[in-house]
């Protein structure tokens, strides 16, 4: 048997050093380009500034420390982080052996008149048969196919993507607060300008009801009036609506019940940045997490094609038994009568498994080549989302220039119509009209100045920031 074993081993260090039953798939270039479209190639990103750099705001800051640490999506991602790193742990116990420890102890009458009765009666003057062990069975299989390296390196991509999800996750909650907070900075800027613009045409009314009732106009002016009041009025319960919904909305993000979000500063004194680097496409094979993960679930599939084929070859398995026996339970540690111990090797060669071991390959297989073509598409996402992050950022500011040019022209042409029409020089319709047109105006001003701090947002979160 010693020599027997001694064979095995032998066997077990030449093919182990030299078998490699599959061959991995290597990251495909994706001949990234140089430069994102319209953009320049400066290196330097912003996905490398810590979030708490990017996000000046102090009370905007406290919101995301809140996020990240209650956030229902946050604590899931951690759990499921810690689940990986037992399971990592676990594999990296997989090349020593097993061992259990078993204490058993058993009794039996055979007949009087079989074999065993008979020679239980000549022999020891008894009618029952009893028997107590205690022993140790170790049992281990010899890694010659590579399937337990393949299980550790598929336990430790697991875990490393594990890890990349849970940054996504922040980044995507980071996100999502901010954007939250600046809609809501956004909201409260609309409803001051309705309610503004609410009293200005109180003011207007209330000239046009004076002048109607001294017969210097219709009662189709007071009407016309009257509506362009209400429809002014009627922003304002919506804004508020809006401002209670998303406050709600944060405080979810937060794992909080609804609730008031206290401390918010001006739409004004939150200021865009004028110029964003977002470094070049190639860092973000490094610097985004969800691509990061993509990445890594190729060298998954890589290790579940290694153990498919693996499962397809000749399994080596050693194992060991020793311990205690004794017919008599006086004479069970009886040390070294009672001792007994044994070894065995065996091989095991799969040959007909209804076709599950090849078709399981081919999966294996099929997997793989998904996996490359999901990284490839992460990539290509990427990429996009960093364009159009700053395609938006480019155009939105041409808007914003323009919006600005409109707001104070129809804000000048609101004060001359009103000047007129009190000296008789202009219609009632011809400043409805002007007042119409400016709270319109600042409106669209509010909505762009949070559609730049939301392609902000995107392109830091798009270029991999937010996990720092």
């Amino acid at each position: 048997m010693k020599k027997l074993l001694n064979g095995y081993f032998l066997v077990v260090v030449l093919l182990a050093g030299s078998c490699k039953v599959s061959k991995d798939i290597a990251v495909p270039d994706l001949h990234l380009p140089e430069a994102y479209r319209n953009a320049g190639t400066d290196t330097i990103s912003i996905a490398k500034l810590p979030w708490k750099s990017f996000f000046s705001s102090p009370v905007l800051q406290e919101l995301i420390d809140s996020a990240i640490i209650h956030n229902n999506d946050m604590q899931i991602a951690m759990q499921n982080l810690k689940a990986a790193g037992l399971l990592l742990n676990q594999s990296k116990l997989a090349n020593l052996p097993t061992l259990s420890v078993g204490i058993t102890a058993s009794t039996a009458r055979p007949s009087d008149n079989s074999l065993n009765g008979l020679s239980l009666n000549q022999f020891l003057a008894q009618k029952h048969i009893e028997d107590y062990t205690a022993s140790a069975v170790m049992s281990w299989e010899a890694d010659i196919w590579g399937k337990i390296r393949n299980s550790k390196v598929s336990a430790l991509a697991t875990y490393l993507q594990t890890t990349e999800a849970r940054k996504t996750v922040q980044t995507q909650v980071i996100a999502s607060i901010s954007q939250g907070y600046y809609n809501l900075l956004t909201l409260d800027e609309q409803l001051k300008i309705a309610r503004k613009n609410l009293a200005l045409n109180d003011s207007t009314l209330r000239i046009i009801r004076l002048q109607f009732q001294a017969g210097q106009t219709t009662s189709l002016a007071e009407q016309q009036a009257e509506a362009q009041r209400l429809m002014a009025a009627q922003l304002v319960p919506q804004f508020e609506q809006e401002i209670t919904i998303q406050e709600n909305a944060l405080s979810v993000m937060m794992g909080m019940y609804p609730g008031n979000i206290i401390g918010r500063v001006s739409l004004a004194d939150i200021a865009v940045p004028s110029s964003l680097m977002a470094g070049v496409p190639s860092s973000l094979l490094s610097l985004r997490p969800d691509i990061r993960a993509a990445e890594l679930d190729i060298d998954r599939a890589n290790a579940a094609v290694g153990i498919a084929k693996a499962q397809m070859y000749p399994s080596l398995v050693i194992t060991a038994e020793g311990g205690v026996n004794a017919i008599k339970a006086s004479n069970w540690f009886n040390i070294p009568a009672s001792i007994f111990g044994m070894a065995a090797a065996g091989l095991t060669q799969p040959v007909f498994q209804h076709k599950q071991l090849k078709t399981q390959l081919e999966l294996a297989k099929i997997e793989r080549e998904k996996s490359v073509i999901r990284f490839r598409q992460q990539v290509l996402v990427g990429v996009k989302e960093v364009s159009d992050a700053l395609t938006r950022l480019d155009k939105l500011s041409e808007q914003q220039r323009l919006a600005n040019q409109r707001a104070r022209t129809m804000s000048a042409a609101t004060g001359n119509a009103t000047m007129l029409f009190k000296n008789g020089m202009a219609s009632y319709l011809e400043v409805i009209t002007a007042q119409s047109n400016v709270l319109q105006s600042e409106l669209d001003l509010a909505a762009i100045k949070r559609a730049q701090l939301h392609a902000m947002i995107e392109l830091y979160r798009s270029v991999g920031g937010g996990w720092h």
